[in-house]
C-alpha cells in the first residue's frame, strides 16, 4: 500500500474511532430530559434508549429524548465497524490483530442491535447486542494491545480490558460492589469507548 494512502487511511480509521466520543455527549442530553430524574448508580445506560414510560424492572424509567440516545448508538457502531476494517486493512495482519479487530466489529455490532432494539422490545436481541459489546469490545482491547509499540499503553490497555471483563462477570452475578446496576455497567461499558478514542489519538498522530 502506498505511503500517502496508508496514512489518509490511518488518518480516517483514527478519526472514526476518535468520534466515538458522541456517545458519552448525546447521552449526557438525553439524560437531561429523563424523568423523574436520571441516576448513575442505579439507571442503566439503555434506560436512556427506552421508548416508553412507566415502570420497567424494579425502575421508573421515561426518556423522552430515546430517539438520541438510540441513534447515538447506531452511529457508534458505524464508526466502530468501519474503524475496524480500517485499521485492519493497514495492519500485519497477524492472529492477533485479525481476530482483536473482528472482535471490535463484532462489538460494534452489538451496539447495533442495542439501539434497534431497545430494551423493552425484543429483549433477547437487546441482550444479545449488550452480550457482544461488553465481551467482544473487551476481549479486543486486550488481543489488540498485545501487538502495540507502546510498552506502556500495551500494558494499561490489557489491565484495563481484563478489569472491564471481570466487572463484567461480577454484573451478571448481581454483584454491583455499591456503585449500583448503573454504575458497574458503566465501567464494563465505557472501557472500551475510552481505549478506542485514546488508540485513534495515538494512530492519529503516527500518521502526521
Amino acid at each position: 500500500m502506498q505511503i500517502n494512502k496508508a496514512k489518509k487511511l490511518n488518518k480516517l480509521a483514527s478519526i472514526l474511532w476518535i468520534s466515538n466520543l458522541q456517545f458519552f455527549v448525546l447521552q449526557f442530553l438525553v439524560a437531561l430530559s429523563f424523568k423523574p430524574s436520571y441516576s448513575i448508580k442505579s439507571n442503566t445506560i439503555s434506560d436512556l434508549g427506552n421508548t416508553v414510560c412507566g415502570p420497567y424492572g424494579e425502575r421508573l424509567v421515561c426518556s423522552p429524548d430515546y430517539a438520541w440516545m438510540n441513534l447515538s448508538l447506531a452511529v457508534l457502531s458505524l464508526t466502530m465497524i468501519a474503524g475496524s476494517y480500517l485499521f485492519l486493512r493497514l495492519s500485519k495482519h497477524t492472529k492477533l490483530e485479525v481476530i482483536g479487530f473482528s472482535m471490535m466489529a463484532l462489538s460494534g455490532l452489538g451496539s447495533l442491535l442495542v439501539g434497534l432494539f431497545p430494551e423493552n422490545s425484543i429483549s433477547s436481541l437487546h441482550l444479545l447486542g449488550a452480550g457482544l459489546s461488553f465481551v467482544f469490545g473487551n476481549l479486543a482491547i486486550i488481543l489488540i494491545s498485545k501487538v502495540h509499540a507502546n510498552l506502556y499503553f500495551r500494558r494499561i490497555s490489557i489491565f484495563a480490558g481484563s478489569t472491564a471483563l471481570i466487572l463484567l462477570a461480577l454484573l451478571l452475578t448481581n454483584n454491583y460492589l455499591g456503585i449500583g446496576l448503573g454504575g458497574i455497567e458503566r465501567l464494563v461499558a465505557y472501557t472500551q469507548n475510552v481505549w478506542m478514542a485514546t488508540y485513534g489519538i495515538l494512530r492519529l498522530k503516527k500518521s502526521r
